[in-house]
């Protein structure tokens, strides 16, 4: 059955997971649309514009690593969305090794990130497979703006914002509470160092003259990507929606979490956070309109003697999540990443090769860039 079809999306009933099968599609790529309820697979990959053109079938599959081990065998790449991750994915992630799968995902858990390093990425690298996890518009877009920066020699300081307008889906939402139980990271002089986790930051916003509310936003994927990067010592990433109101809502959960929730035992805790985030985001969100679901990605780098700035304006995020995901894939279907293991996008496929995608579908604006050295 794989061996017709490279490709697997798990998870593919969400609505990221449906984006990533619409792009497959328009990229021409054979796929299996996985999860653990095939009605629902089949009644939303049903929806997708031009389905009835796209080599694809609908599986359903038990969520252990036997059962996954034998949808995946004979496939090349998973595209995984079912999160949360730090909760979801180890099952994912020892399945693709062991069927020789490189694996890819949209995560925004720093601790998953940092569990998948450690865990599997000497064993991914071994078998030249990929582990990317975070493959995403909320850090890959952002990793591509610091990446143009760091064209200029001798940066060794990156300040990421990340913002965009709209509301999360129901998976976004329950990674959005799961972060809330972790510890959360920044990079200063090469070491990972703890953020305070009711910091927030009033930030100036590119291309308007109001100023936003942002938050370290979990710390994003951003410090682990870059700590063993000998161009970057320092990096600190906050983001949000460009709603205030919103944010301020994320700031009183947050105060609540820490006072209400972390003293319950973990179990109690996971049980209450997955109650409050199903209330606050229970269904699909309306499709992305290009008009109004804008995001922006900032990036000021800064050395001893030098400055430099990135600014990437873009549409539809979720739209950017799905492109980003279906070219990892079409990429690895044609030849090996530029890094075998743990790797972040940008290194596994290029920022400017990123960069061309995301331009070449109309998500994003060229770069507004600035250097001062």
């Amino acid at each position: 059955m794989s061996d017709k079809r490279p490709v697997v999306v798990y998870g593919a009933s969400g609505y990221t997971g449906r984006l990533v099968c619409e792009y497959l599609r328009e990229l021409n790529v054979p796929f299996i649309a996985a999860g653990r309820d095939k009605a629902r697979v089949q009644a939303v990959v049903e929806k997708i514009p031009g389905i009835e053109t796209a080599d694809h079938e609908v599986v359903g599959v038990e969520h252990n690593v036997d059962a996954l081990a034998r949808l995946f065998s004979g496939a090349r790449v998973v595209s995984n969305m079912v999160g949360p991750f730090i909760k979801h994915g180890p099952e994912v992630v020892e399945a693709c090794l062991a069927a020789g799968c490189h694996y890819t995902d949209t995560t925004g858990e720093q601790d998953w990130v940092l569990d998948a390093q450690a865990r599997w990425g000497k064993a991914f690298a071994a078998k030249g497979l990929l582990l990317s996890p975070g493959i995403a518009q909320m850090y890959t877009t952002g990793e591509i703006a610091a990446n143009i920066c760091l064209e200029t020699p001798g940066l060794d300081t990156l300040d990421i914002l990340v913002l965009w307008k709209g509301f999360p889906t129901y998976a976004s939402t329950q990674t959005i509470f799961t972060i809330l139980k972790a510890k959360w990271y920044h990079l200063q002089q090469n070491k990972l160092v703890e953020w305070n986790q009711s910091e927030t930051v009033e930030v100036n916003v590119p291309g308007q003259h109001a100023t936003a509310l942002a938050l370290p936003w979990g710390g994003t994927s951003h410090p682990v990507w870059f700590k063993d990067d000998p161009r970057v010592a320092n990096c600190r990433v906050v983001g949000g929606v460009f709603a205030r109101e919103v944010m301020l809502n994320v700031v009183a959960t947050q105060k609540m979490v820490e006072e209400k929730i972390k003293p319950l035992p973990p179990e109690q805790q996971e049980a209450a956070l997955a109650e409050i985030a199903a209330s606050v985001q229970a269904g699909m969100p309306p499709r992305e309109n290009p008009r109004i679901n804008t995001s922006l990605d900032s990036v000021h780098a800064s050395g001893p003697l030098g400055r430099a700035h990135c600014v990437i304006h873009g549409n539809c995020n979720y739209k950017q999540t799905g492109l980003l995901q279906a070219y990892a894939a079409y990429s690895l279907l044609q030849q090996a990443p530029r890094r075998a293991g743990f790797a972040s996008g940008c290194q596994a496929f290029g920022h400017r090769e990123l960069l061309g995608v995301l331009r070449s579908f109309g998500l994003v604006l060229n770069p507004v860039v600035t250097v001062h050295s």
